[in-house]
């Protein structure tokens, strides 16, 4: 049985660290030759270049903030002429401003906006220029669409919560043309951002089912599946891996 992903070509936004760099590590394990974009840390790109080759297939990191649409779209312009088009593209990049609403500053309200939810717009219009039939596009949301239990959030479950309505119409507009739009929604997962022995964590660890964080390998599984063959009919859906934070 070959690799599920042989021969496909995958573009990752904020692919350098955390959960992006997971998700490009499980996409060349699957068989795929995956870019990346990141912002600032070019050591961490490099690892994660060299991850990628290891397990034999071609990497590509771009320098691109995706706050900036004409850097986003010219990276996935320049992928896509490396690589021969694409076949999957994962808006992962993000980012969480928390502040209670009355000293929440608009600027911040302005980036997140950008980069949470603008920028997911941005990269699927550039992507699917580029895109065959049976091609896929996976946005990561969060569970805190659903819930947001402690005050501070306003703005980033806003941002998240219009990813549930986004894909839902970018897969009436792709579903024609045989391309999948999903969103995946992780729960509290163990990153450099909000590592599970961190103070964050004994406030979120009780509110899972599993009372536990989530690892970035298992929030790769989960793209990796909607990403493969065998998701060829899941389109539109935002799907909770969140150890039943909202349960």
């Amino acid at each position: 049985m070959g690799s599920p992903l042989e021969k496909k070509r995958a573009f990752v936004t904020g692919g350098s660290r955390g959960i992006g760099a997971a998700i490009v590590t499980r996409l060349a394990r699957d068989g795929a030759d995956v870019a990346f974009t990141y912002v600032s840390r070019p050591e961490q790109a490099k690892a994660t270049v060299k991850a990628v080759q290891a397990l034999g297939r071609r990497a590509l990191a771009l320098q691109a903030d995706s706050a900036d649409a004409a850097a986003l779209t010219d990276a996935i312009d320049k992928a896509a002429a490396d690589f021969g088009g694409l076949d999957v593209l994962v808006s992962n990049a993000g980012i969480a401003s928390m502040a209670p609403l009355a000293e929440f500053r608009l600027a911040e309200f302005d980036k997140m906006l950008a980069i949470n939810l603008r920028a997911v717009f941005v990269a699927t219009q550039a992507a699917a220029r580029h895109m065959p039939k049976g091609g896929r596009v996976l946005t990561i949301g969060s569970c805190n669409a659903e819930r947001m239990p402690f005050a501070g959030g306003a703005a980033y479950a806003m941002t998240k919560a219009g990813l549930v309505g986004l894909v839902k119409g970018m897969a009436r507009d792709l579903g024609p043309r045989g391309i999948t739009v999903n969103n995946v929604q992780p729960g509290p997962v163990d990153t450099d951002m909000n590592p599970a022995d961190g103070d964050f964590a004994a406030m979120l660890k009780p509110l899972t089912a599993l009372g536990r964080y989530a690892v970035p390998d298992e929030i790769a599984a989960m793209v990796a599946f909607l990403a493969g063959p065998e998701a060829g009919y899941v389109t539109g859906a935002s799907l909770m891996i969140d150890g039943g934070f909202t349960a």
